[in-house]
């Protein structure tokens, strides 16, 4: 997808188009590590539904962050991968993670940054 400069107020704006929606971080900081099937993330963010991880990912793979390959077994399975373009998202993702690390501390709440 193709996107104008004056179609955004700031960068934040432009970043959260991208990365912003109830799961959309948590997707991206899943495949950091390694490769994902659909069930997987599924099992990894419970309280999405089906179709709200389905139009996540989507939305990820539409702008060019993910990269979906169909596996051809029975049933089909569906493999999601960071591009290069989604790899340059991780320090964003990072500074989250310890943004959020440091506030649940705060609360004395304990928090690590693994995935």
């Amino acid at each position: 997808m193709k996107y104008s400069k004056d179609q955004f107020s700031c960068p934040v704006e432009a970043t959260l188009l991208l990365i912003g929606g109830k799961y959309k971080p948590l997707i991206l900081w899943y495949l950091i590590e390694k490769p994902l099937h659909y069930m997987e993330l599924q099992r990894m963010i419970p309280k999405a539904t089906p179709k709200m991880l389905s139009q996540q990912l989507h939305s990820l793979e539409e702008c060019g962050m993910l990269h979906r390959e169909v596996i051809p077994d029975k049933p089909p399975g569906t493999l999601y991968s960071l591009t290069p373009f989604g790899r340059s998202i991780i320090p964003v993702l990072e500074a989250m993670c310890h943004w959020g690390a440091d506030f649940l501390d705060s609360q004395d709440i304990p928090a690590s940054c693994t995935k």
